[in-house]
């Protein structure tokens, strides 16, 4: 599928205003509500690649070949595939797919379709071939949880979202498919150094970063979905996200009326603040509860919705960070804008700790022309987001 360079920029300029929306915040100065530009990439080459069609990521087989790395698990399984991933793809390919590691590279990453981001790095899902798809999978399978519907299972539902979108949108440039989510080795994965497993496309964004065979960073962590709450699509029911809504939900209906007005924000908030490039956009004093108010019934709440993030990655990975969330509860606090039902126009939800930044943002459709909210989330660490790394 080609688009023309006229096309491209009516498209970009389309989505900046529809999708990056910046919150409107009562005691802030105004905005145009467009927020920062997307980078403009190579417009040219990344939407002549662009592709209409389902890869039916859930029908996708893991292939005989990946028995090869059986011996290994974790860090070593992922450079292990990295390997094999590498071996099997054609020089073109392999020229889109390992690429050095670059923060400014890193931070290449959108809630837009593929068509309007073309800033993205790495090789189209639909390039690869079936095999080369399965090998995708178990890397994806190894650095993700496989909690249905988080982790790896999320991922595999956002892509059905962008197929449901596809069926119906008559805005054929914009690339909703399947096909268009972009995967990408930052650095060449090894026991020692640095490199980035980047995964994203419209609605996600998977950032992993490794340090000599640990992994220094899971953020940013970018959820979205439209359709929302429940939409059928590629042979199964698709919900991704409703966990986290209804965690939130049953933290602010927990709250009393005294602990509801502490936690209420000021202004109104159309989206999430620290999105794709906005990586300075977290503010540094805290607004809202502390959550050492809170009883501890109320904590294995806010507890229970911060899993819901940080339950994305690995087991093993995952329970060090809750570890480390846990250890700063008392530094750390809850607000909200909205309804405590978290499922209107303009809700939000944001828990703000020394470390720990997550948003959670309700906006109408935009995408699919029905009406109905969808969510845009994002979990950060101050410490951590790209590994910790400035360059």
């Amino acid at each position: 599928m080609k688009q023309g360079t006229q096309s491209v920029a009516r498209i970009l300029a389309l989505f900046a205003a529809s999708f990056i929306g910046t919150a409107q915040i009562a005691a802030a100065q105004p905005t145009d509500g467009k927020g920062p530009p997307p980078p403009s990439g190579d417009d040219n080459d990344t939407n002549e690649r662009l592709g209409d069609t389902s890869i039916l990521m859930g029908a996708v087989q893991i292939p005989a070949e990946v028995e090869s790395c059986a011996d290994t698990d974790g860090h070593a399984r992922l450079v292990c595939l990295a390997d094999l991933l590498k071996s099997d793809v054609s020089d073109e390919v392999l020229e889109n797919l390992q690429l050095d590691y670059s923060v400014t590279e890193a931070k290449n990453w959108s809630n837009l379709p593929a068509g309007a981001f073309p800033a993205r790095p790495g090789v189209f899902l639909g390039e690869f071939s079936v095999k080369q798809r399965g090998i995708v999978k178990a890397i994806l399978m190894e650095a993700a949880s496989l909690t249905d519907n988080e982790g790896y299972d999320e991922m595999e539902q956002t892509l059905n979202a962008d197929d449901y979108i596809g069926s119906i949108s008559t805005d054929y440039g914009v690339g909703y498919a399947s096909y268009n989510s972009k995967f990408a080795f930052l650095g060449t994965p090894a026991e020692t150094g640095t490199w980035q497993l980047y995964y994203g496309g419209h609605h996600l964004a998977l950032t992993n970063t490794y340090t000599d065979g640990l992994l220094a960073g899971a953020t940013p962590s970018f959820r979205g979905v439209e359709p929302f709450p429940r939409f059928e699509m590629n042979g199964r029911e698709n919900m991704p996200l409703m966990q986290e809504r209804e965690a939130f939900a049953a933290l602010l209906r927990s709250l009393s009326d005294e602990q509801a007005t502490a936690a209420t924000l000021e202004g109104t908030y159309r989206d999430i603040l620290a999105g794709p490039q906005a990586d300075d956009a977290i503010p540094q004093s805290q607004e809202g509860l502390s959550v050492s108010e809170l009883s501890a019934d109320q904590q294995a709440l806010l507890l229970a919705a911060v899993q819901t993030y940080v339950g994305d990655i690995n087991d093993a990975d995952a329970a060090i960070y809750m570890a480390k969330y846990t250890d700063e509860l008392p530094d750390t606090v809850l607000g909200f804008s909205g309804t405590t039902e978290v499922k209107d126009e303009d809700d939000y939800v944001r828990i703000h700790g020394p470390s720990l930044w997550i948003e959670f943002s309700i906006q109408s459709n935009k995408s699919t022309g029905e009406s109905g909210n969808h969510p845009h989330s994002v979990w950060r660490d101050l410490d951590d987001d790209y590994g910790g790394n400035t360059e």
